[in-house]
C-alpha cells in the first residue's frame, strides 16, 4: 500500500504522538513571543498571519478528528478533502485565543483516542481522493508533519517580528 504523507519531510524520524502532544504548548509560547499587535501581520502580502495559521490549525484539527473517527468506524472510508483557502476566508471571525482553545481541546481529545488504539486499528485503510490509499496511522503522521510545518512558519514570523536588540 502506498503511504502518502505530504508532510513527511517535516516529520522525519520524530515520533508523531510526541509532536502532536507538544504542539499546543509550542504554539502558546510562540504567541507570547509575538505579542498581540503582530498576530495579524503576515510576512508578505497573500501569506497568512500567525492568527490565521492558528485558525487553520484549529480547523484542520476538526477535519482530522472527523477523518480519524470515520476511518475507524467505516470500512473503505473515503476522506473528503477541503479547500483551505476557502475555509480561511472566514478567519476574520475568530480571535487567536478562541482558535488556540479549540485546537488544544480537540487535540487533547484526539490524543486520548490515539493512545488506546491497537495495531490493527492503526493499519485500517482509508482513501484520500488526491493522495490514494493510506492507513489510519498515515493520517496521524500527516497531522504531526502538518504541525511541524506550521510551527516552523510561526517561528519564522516570531523571528521576523522580534524587536531588534
Amino acid at each position: 500500500m502506498r503511504h502518502v504523507n505530504p508532510y513527511s519531510a517535516h516529520l522525519g524520524e520524530e515520533e508523531p504522538l510526541k509532536v502532536l502532544a507538544s504542539t499546543p504548548r509550542k504554539i502558546e509560547l510562540l504567541i507570547e513571543e509575538l505579542g498581540g499587535e503582530r498576530l495579524d501581520q503576515p510576512l508578505a502580502p497573500g501569506k497568512w498571519s500567525s492568527r490565521e495559521i492558528i485558525c487553520h490549525l484549529a480547523d484542520c484539527e476538526l477535519a482530522f478528528s472527523f477523518r480519524l473517527r470515520q476511518t475507524l468506524a467505516e470500512e473503505d472510508h473515503v476522506i473528503q478533502p477541503f479547500d483551505q483557502e476557502k475555509w480561511a476566508a472566514t478567519y476574520t471571525a475568530y480571535e487567536t485565543r478562541e482558535a488556540i482553545n479549540l485546537f488544544r481541546a480537540a487535540r487533547g481529545w484526539n490524543i486520548s483516542l490515539l493512545r488506546v488504539l491497537d495495531d490493527e486499528q492503526k493499519e485500517r485503510t482509508v482513501t484520500h481522493p488526491e493522495r490514494g490509499a493510506m492507513t489510519f496511522w498515515t493520517i496521524v503522521e500527516t497531522m504531526a508533519g502538518h504541525d511541524l510545518n506550521h510551527l516552523a512558519q510561526l517561528q519564522t514570523l516570531a523571528r521576523s517580528f522580534a524587536p531588534a536588540h
